[in-house]
């Protein structure tokens, strides 16, 4: 089926390329100019996580459906005295025209209460500190999406000159602007200045290491060709889905990450098999001196052998990735299924560049890339950038390491503990604004409420009841008294609920105290039914639902796991063995990803400041995609293993001469994979700073400590058993083995 696949493409090359080229132009026009004027960026949703059916996620659509007032616009004004009796009067020019907004209901500020500042009904719009007031604006409910989006742009750009303006009476005077549409405008900015600055350190980068192991910028450009492809499909496809689920801001940068990486990890392997098939066929003198050839016999037999041995080798890979990816597709909060959605959808539009556009280009330059590449030229690496070559660098690490099998694997799995350690006491949350860098506008604004206007700012924790005012009332008594709990708001009626903000003694509003004094309130008795609301409230729902279904994803990804890899080697021993060694190098990595962002050591380095914890669906999503990663290069090495044993080769000598020739794929992969990652890492935006790292260090133990090393050292302790299966399972093997 994939030499047919190869022959179909190598007779048709100009009609799959420009086939490809319609459809990229396609995908990136959808997601930059979008449908009726919306695009990806606009459809894209920002917000803590939420768990459909959950309390907290009950109780804020409660909130929702039952506030009767629009949105605010605030701006808080610092560097001035509120009680000047020059500033009132400079600030009505302002409030006329804000008032006379289309669509502004009220202009509120301390200043124009009777009485002024010495109004007590002034004391939550002034500065605790004294140095400054807060004027709110308040539209109407119900606008509509046109016209309240014009009242908003109305709103803030009047009230962004209010500051120039009092310097007159107030020389020093500040003022920042905010609102909850403005945090959620400048978190989606975030993202997508990401997306660029990722984009931008990572292909250049990457496209060099390509250029370094190929030889040239011919055969370097086709993988990356065919990243540009895929992430143009992706981000189709994630415009897509955001019209049947919800999809956070974050997962473009996650899906658009994956698919890079892959693509470049499958052209690799394309392209790399194909020159050691042109090379096998033609000759390397032949290759070095000839043009490219239309119809060339030589070239199309290139391709068909690449794609029945490195193009079954990718599907496959795909498939397993895939998989790992589809069990997010298990769990109920819906950012996970966004990303586990887009991301199937990514690898298999990067298989299917892999698959067709790779070969149609390598078909198109024909027999010019069976000259060697730049490091065959370079002394001492001759024989690690040969495949074709049976000793190299990686025989002869792997000959060293069969020589002491039990040492390196017990070392091996030594320092995967070690680094796995910190994981032991990892906390899981869900943060809002602190994922943003410090010094961005809204950040600032949000934490000059919580300092200086606390009545403005919302309680760490937030009870919606269904119950009378009087009820609600009697019971706040019970709440005042239960630990963590510093104060607590007198009852509000909203519609036919009552709102009640619950105090914590605590700064964090996701941090442990606030966490327990939810789960104070949740074990309270009440006489009326209540929700739970709030960052933490939020955080425990989520992990909650996440800890319920991850051991159905487990169960199916493992399955899945096992089943495919004994269609791939027809031994129940190498399957078991993958998943406890992907284990291994995932929990290490999660110990270096506490270590760095919870334990806060990297914080400098890196540029941010600590959560106190590991964003609860970043966990979810590194251990999916590293869990798909590592079963990426499992099976780019036990591919060229299986091939060799299949022969007649025995196992140590298999492992040795499969390591030669695919530990050079496998380490210039995970060199350009750890680069794309660590592209992200240099953007702001914490959540993407935590994926990235995590990925980029999961792929360098992967590549390195596990399949450099402990691989060859388990396979060369087990020996034949690594081929063991019970002969009812060896008759299924022979009856549907995926085999070369």
């Amino acid at each position: 089926m994939f030499a047919r696949l190869g022959r179909t493409v190598a007779h048709h090359p100009r009609l799959t390329v420009v086939a490809w080229l319609v459809l990229t132009v396609l995908g990136y026009a959808l997601a930059v100019q979008g449908v009726h004027g919306e695009n990806l960026f606009d459809r894209v949703a920002t917000g803590s996580p939420g768990v459909p059916g959950a309390e907290s996620t009950r109780g804020l659509q409660i909130l929702a459906d039952e506030r009767t007032t629009g949105p605010n616009v605030n701006l808080v004004l610092s560097g001035l005295d509120p009680a000047d009796p020059e500033v009132g009067p400079a600030l009505e020019p302002a409030r006329a025209d804000l008032a006379a907004v289309d669509g502004v209901a009220s202009v509120i500020d301390p200043l124009v209460l009777p009485g002024g500042v010495t109004n007590p009904a002034a004391a939550p719009l002034l500065a605790q500190d004294g140095d400054g007031f807060l004027l709110v604006v308040e539209l109407e409910p119900d606008l509509g999406g046109a016209r309240q989006a014009s009242a908003l742009a109305a709103v803030e750009e009047r009230l962004a000159d209010v500051p120039g303006e009092l310097r007159a009476v107030a020389p020093t005077v500040g003022g920042v602007v905010g609102a909850e549409h403005l945090i959620v405008e400048e978190i989606t900015q975030q993202v997508e200045d990401d997306l660029r600055t990722g984009e931008l350190v990572a292909l250049p980068i990457a496209l060099l290491i390509m250029v370094v192991v190929f030889g040239g910028f011919l055969a370097a450009g086709m993988p990356m060709a065919g990243a540009l492809a895929s992430i143009a499909g992706g981000l189709g496809a994630l415009l897509a889905l955001t019209y049947v689920m919800d999809v956070d801001a974050s997962v473009v940068n996650v899906v658009t990450v994956l698919g890079l990486g892959l693509s470049i990890d499958y052209g690799l392997l394309i392209v790399s098999r194909y020159r050691e098939e042109l090379h096998r066929t033609v000759g390397a003198d032949d290759g070095a001196g000839s043009r490219r050839r239309r119809g060339d016999g030589a070239v199309v037999t290139a391709v068909e052998r690449t794609m029945a041995t490195a193009g079954r080798t990718v599907v496959f890979s795909a498939v397993t990735v895939a998989v790992s990816i589809a069990g997010l597709l298990v769990f109920r909060p819906d950012i996970l299924r966004a990303v586990g959605a887009g991301g199937v959808a990514v690898v298999l539009v990067a298989v299917a560049t892999a698959v067709t556009l790779v070969p149609a280009l390598l078909v198109l330059t024909g027999r010019r890339l069976a000259r060697p590449g730049l490091l065959a030229r370079v002394p001492g690496l001759r024989r690690a950038s040969d495949v074709g070559a049976e000793e190299g660098a990686f025989s002869s690490l792997a000959g060293r390491v069969q020589r002491h099998p039990w040492w390196v694997m017990l070392g091996s799995v030594a320092l995967l503990a070690l680094l796995a350690s910190p994981a032991l006491h990892m906390q899981l949350r869900i943060s809002g604004l602190e994922l943003l860098p410090e010094g961005t506008t809204q950040r600032a604004y949000v934490a000059d409420l919580e300092e200086n206007y606390p009545a403005a700012s919302s309680a760490a924790v937030t009870v919606v009841a269904a119950a009378s005012l009087p009820d609600a009332t009697a019971w706040t008594d019970e709440l005042a008294e239960l630990p963590g709990v510093v104060a607590v708001d007198p009852p509000a009626a909203l519609g036919a609920y009552v709102v009640i903000g619950v105090r914590a003694d605590t700064d964090d509003p996701g941090g442990a105290v606030a966490a327990d004094v939810v789960r104070e309130v949740r074990g309270l008795d009440a006489p009326f039914e209540r929700w739970v609301v709030g960052q933490a409230a939020s955080q425990i729902d989520f992990t909650d639902a996440l800890l319920a279904r991850a051991p159905i994803a487990l169960g199916i990804v493992g399955a899945a796991t096992l089943v495919l890899l004994f269609l791939m080697t027809g031994s129940v021993v190498i399957p078991v063995k993958a998943l406890v060694t992907n284990a291994l190098s995932i929990v290490a990595s999660l110990g270096v990803l506490v270590w760095a962002f919870q334990d806060g050591h990297l914080e400098g380095l890196l540029g941010f400041t600590s959560t106190g914890g590991i964003e609860t669906y970043v966990l979810a999503l590194v251990i999916a995609f590293a869990f798909g990663l590592a079963m990426d290069y499992e099976v780019f090495l036990l591919a060229r293993i299986k091939e060799l044993y299949d022969t007649g080769m025995p196992t140590d000598r298999a492992v040795l001469l499969g390591l030669q020739r695919s530990g050079r794929i496998i380490t210039s992969a995970a060199a350009i994979i750890i680069v794309v990652f660590a592209g992200f890492v240099a953007g702001d935006l914490v959540v993407i700073k935590q994926v990235g790292f995590a990925l980029a260090f999961a792929v360098l133990i992967d590549a390195t400590l596990v399949r450099l090393l402990l691989v060859p050292a388990t396979m060369t302790v087990l020996d034949r058993a690594n081929w063991w299966a019970p002969r009812p399972l060896r008759r299924l093997y022979d009856r549907f083995a995926i085999i070369h």
